[in-house]
């Protein structure tokens, strides 16, 4: 059985969805608002995207149809993947497969300092042993490309998006002081939206007392 084949928007929201289970757990599933803003986020993301409301429920609807999100009915629908039960992943697995979903080919040692947020690998060994299982399911979930003229490690790709180039030449990334203040914006708000959400259900539940 392939893999589907996401468009960038279905594998950038997947990819926020598996981020925030591990990276801010007691705010998820997320709410269309919060997914919104993941989506948005000009830290932890390559490319930056610019996704408009009324982008996300065809791309919602598709990884619906593909087994690999379910809506969470309620005052306010929210939305959870299944890669993790799809797959079965674990917490190491989930971290790195997001984190190729949210920013594209990357190097181990940039895996490793990129997935912190989600899962702080105490050594590279632990890492490749997760990519090896990665590399290893039937079909694969990741590439490992074919290392770059002057690079001293090969970049590993995910395969749920169109096959990467293996030609293609490795990003040169951004530093990220320059969108630190954007990224807490995007942060806050989306904090502040739950806060709102969290505030609406407590006025609820009390009104049934």
């Amino acid at each position: 059985m392939s893999h589907p084949v996401l468009a960038p928007l279905e594998a950038r929201i997947l990819g926020c969805l598996m981020e925030k289970q591990l990276s801010t757990p007691d705010v998820y599933p997320l709410s269309l608002n919060a997914l919104l803003n993941a989506c948005n986020q000009t830290s932890n993301r390559d490319p930056v995207m610019q996704v408009a409301e009324e982008d996300l429920p065809a791309a919602v609807e598709g990884l619906v149809d593909q087994g690999l999100a379910e809506r969470w009915p309620g005052r306010v629908m929210k939305l959870a993947h299944l890669a993790k039960p799809r797959w079965n992943l674990s917490v190491q697995e989930s971290a790195l497969l997001a984190e190729l979903l949210l920013r594209g080919p990357q190097t181990p040692g940039e895996l490793r300092t990129n997935t912190r947020r989600m899962y702080p690998f105490p050594d590279m060994a632990e890492l490749e042993a997760c990519l090896g299982a990665l590399l290893e399911t039937e079909p694969p979930l990741v590439l490992r490309l074919p290392r770059a003229p002057g690079s001293r490690e090969a970049r590993v790709a995910h395969l749920l998006g169109e096959a990467p180039d293996p030609g293609l030449p490795a990003p040169a990334r951004a530093p990220a002081q320059p969108g630190r203040l954007e990224a807490l914006e995007a942060e806050v708000s989306a904090l502040r939206t739950e806060l709102a959400e969290l505030r609406a259900a407590f006025e609820a539940f009390r009104a049934q007392f």
